[in-house]
């Protein structure tokens, strides 16, 4: 009796140990899992590199490293961007009256040349300095031999943002803040395009009489309709400019400024938007800043579409486009051959 009352005793202690082992199973299965699902969810893809990395999982705040875009039609300005070949001292040393800015892409090598040996040769002209510098963005050229362009020429100024159309706002921007910083002391600074004609003596009459502050001018485009058809190149939606017309503002092709306006303009890009198309920009902070650009004080100075050479035509305008197939070259030493130009 006392046998089978032992072993009538262990059945309970069978049953308790059985629950308890099945305990133990669930517990660890548990903990198993969750640890799992714990190193999972910590580990979050930020797309940088390619690599998983650890975040906080007490914030939803993301890397302070993640790019954002500012879409197809803004651009990363203000930003901080790094002048990698400068002429910091020039301006300084040479007290020009009149800067010209030539913004040029780092592989039109030959353009860079033509002008050097046409409308920019020419360093005094009335009394008064004239300097010209060709801005860079990165591109496709060796940078030992642009380099070697720089030290030979001393007029190349190239900046760490990708030189593309795209990015002729942010090109804009740095030009002015490069004149901002070392060339405050000049009168006046002329922005003009690769392949324009330029008449520096008859840029530099008009200069003589024009406003010394808060003047720009060039071929002013006073109610310019917003594109809104997307298949246009300077398509703009409707969320991004809600307005159907630009404020006033001088075509890129080739404006001049007073040299108070860029600390002005550097200013008022803090507060707006900076929208690929670089000369609505530009007029854009204009407008932000109260001000207006103006009409030449010279009728039919600047001229967008290409006119044909005439000798005596071109003594009387300040700029004009030419055409792809123009010998510049050949051109200019025609127009400044000796004799009178009518």
């Amino acid at each position: 009796m006392e046998d089978g009352g032992k072993a009538a005793g262990r059945k309970p202690c069978c049953v308790t140990n059985r629950r308890t082992i099945i305990c133990l199973i669930f517990l660890c299965s548990f903990v198993i899992l969750y640890g799992f699902n714990m190193s999972e969810t910590s580990n979050t893809w930020t797309g940088l590199n390619n690599k998983r990395t650890t975040t906080n999982m007490t914030t939803s705040t993301p890397p302070s490293s993640e790019y954002k875009s500012p879409g197809p039609y803004l651009v990363e300005y203000p930003h901080k961007y790094n002048f990698i070949i400068n002429q910091p001292t020039k301006c300084e040393e040479l007290k020009p009256f009149l800067v010209l800015v030539v913004p040029v892409a780092p592989q039109n090598i030959e353009d860079r040349k033509i002008i050097r040996d046409t409308w920019g040769a020419r360093e005094v002209l009335s009394n008064k300095n004239v300097t010209l510098f060709f801005l860079l963005g990165l591109g496709e050229i060796n940078e030992n031999e642009l380099l070697e362009e720089s030290k030979h020429h001393k007029d190349i100024i190239q900046s760490d943002f990708v030189d593309c159309y795209k990015n002729l706002t942010i090109k804009t921007m740095v030009m002015l803040e490069w004149l901002d910083t070392y060339c405050h002391q000049a009168s006046y600074a002329m922005k003009i395009d690769s392949d324009m004609f330029l008449n520096v003596p008859k840029l530099i009459e008009m200069l003589e009489h024009a406003p010394k502050t808060n003047y720009l001018s060039g071929l002013v485009e006073w109610a310019a309709s917003v594109h809104r058809h997307t298949t246009s190149k300077w398509f703009v939606p409707f969320e991004i400019f809600s307005r159907t017309t630009f404020p006033p503002y001088a075509l890129g092709l080739g404006y001049v400024l007073s040299l108070n306006l860029p600390k002005k303009l550097l200013e008022a890009s803090q507060e707006v938007k900076a929208l690929y198309i670089e000369d609505v920009y530009l007029g854009m902070c204009m407008h932000h800043l109260g001000l207006s650009p103006t009409d030449p004080l010279i009728q039919g100075a600047f001229h967008v579409f290409p006119l044909y050479y005439n000798r005596c035509q071109y003594s009387k305008i300040i700029a004009t486009t030419l055409d792809t197939h123009t010998n510049r070259r050949q051109l200019w030493a025609d127009f400044t051959k000796p004799g009178p130009y009518c």
